[in-house]
């Protein structure tokens, strides 16, 4: 299959891009590394107007450091974050999940913000983005807004962004002084998009985990407090919570299995870390 066809623009700057997203509308769709438009435009899943490529936006692609967060611009591919230097200790749960994320040809191209703005509920990006309470930063030809991930993620596929704005960036706390991460998930090949993926914070006696690939978009729970012992039953009401539909990666069942079984090793590998 082939894509119908659409006008390829290339804006100079971000401001010039803005323009003609304002100027085209609802029939334009922003491009940076396509690695999930595309596919979806050659299966006639999607169709666009007009293209208005973001990616070669020199200072879109950036990692910086600021106020206590990581801020990651919209032209930063997927494996610039994975090789940043910093990112253990910056991040710890993004270090663990970006391995997971399809594969080093993939992730070459495909960028942090796309990801977080295609909005896949079984993607382990936007699982990070809600776990850890980050932020998404919306820019239009009217002005700016930040959007906590609770906020910007609506459902599967679809977010709060409006139809003339851009993810310019998101924003993922630093790593908390004692905190303890971890990340997991069952796929059926490494690579694949995830039939559960869980990720775990565990500081002092709060615990959260986010599950993805169950729910229409990533869930997650906080308790305090919780006794060892009762753990079990927390993940079991979790599990249930979240639903799950059959389909033919797996059965509602296995997906609740999974919920319980992959949510209880990562939260004690979180609070293994922990200290």
């Amino acid at each position: 299959m082939k894509p119908k066809p659409f006008t390829y623009l290339r804006p100079a700057d971000i401001n010039e891009a803005l323009q003609a997203l304002a100027r085209i509308g609802e029939d334009a769709r922003i491009l940076a590394g396509g690695q999930s438009l595309l596919p979806m435009m050659n299966f006639r899943l999607a169709q666009a107007r007009a293209l208005i490529d973001i990616s070669r936006l020199a200072p879109l692609a950036y990692i910086r450091k600021t106020a206590g967060e990581i801020e990651i611009g919209a032209a930063t591919t997927q494996a610039q974050l994975l090789a940043w230097p910093q990112l253990g200790d910056a991040t710890p749960l993004l270090s663990a999940a970006l391995p997971h994320v399809g594969h080093f040809q993939t992730r070459s191209r495909g960028t942090v913000c796309g990801s977080i703005a295609h909005s896949d509920p079984a993607s382990e990006l936007p699982l990070c983005l809600a776990t850890l309470e980050g932020k998404v930063v919306l820019r239009s030809s009217k002005g700016e807004r930040v959007l906590p991930a609770a906020e910007f993620q609506t459902g599967m596929l679809a977010t709060a962004r409006r139809p003339d704005e851009v993810v310019v960036a998101v924003r993922f706390p630093e790593r908390k002084q004692g905190a303890g991460y971890a990340f997991m998930e069952m796929a059926q090949r490494h690579g694949d998009f995830a039939i559960c993926a869980v990720a775990a914070v565990v500081s002092g006696k709060t615990t959260r985990l986010g599950v993805g690939g169950v729910a229409d978009k990533p869930t997650v729970r906080e308790w305090s407090g919780l006794p060892n012992g009762e753990l079990d039953d927390a993940l079991n009401d979790f599990a249930w919570e979240l639903g799950g539909t059959d389909d033919h990666h797996a059965t509602a069942a296995y997906r609740r299995e999974l919920v319980r079984r992959l949510g209880r090793r990562a939260i004690e590998e979180a609070a293994k870390c922990s200290s």
